[in-house]
């Protein structure tokens, strides 16, 4: 659902310490918002506070929420303790891994070109023949 950022009220929160939002906000920026915040029925955040103080800082008024119905203040405070929880970080073994293969695919070598192009031939020569 799509919300008015100033609607959104935010009461007490565990983490204290936002740390540094800039890179987030070049992936909002660049990619748009990946994962909604979450809010109660009455515009309360529970979790993704990163994510809506980025979006501000970027001049967004509207921002995509998932709301939760129904949550007593426990349920709320659990919600919001797991989301920030259960994140894992990439190894550097992981990221390495998933930055070579983003340079691959950037960067394609002769051979993968010249594969592409025989694989879009042939695909032309299907479609012509196919629609007959």
């Amino acid at each position: 659902m799509l919300v008015n950022i100033d609607d959104i009220k935010i009461k007490k929160r565990v983490r204290k310490d936002l740390g540094d939002l800039d890179a987030l906000k070049n992936s909002l920026r660049t990619y748009g918002l990946l994962n909604p915040i979450t809010i109660t029925r009455d515009y309360e955040l529970i979790a993704g506070e990163r994510r809506l103080q980025a979006a501000k800082a970027l001049g967004w008024t509207n921002i995509n929420a998932v709301v939760m119905d129904n949550m007593n203040a426990v349920e709320q405070l659990e919600m919001e303790i797991e989301e920030n929880n259960q994140r894992k970080e990439f190894t550097s073994e992981e990221l390495l891994e998933g930055y070579k293969r983003l340079e691959k695919l950037r960067n394609p070598s002769v051979w993968m070109k010249i594969a592409g192009l025989f694989k879009r031939f042939f695909n032309w020569i299907k479609n012509l023949f196919s629609k007959k």
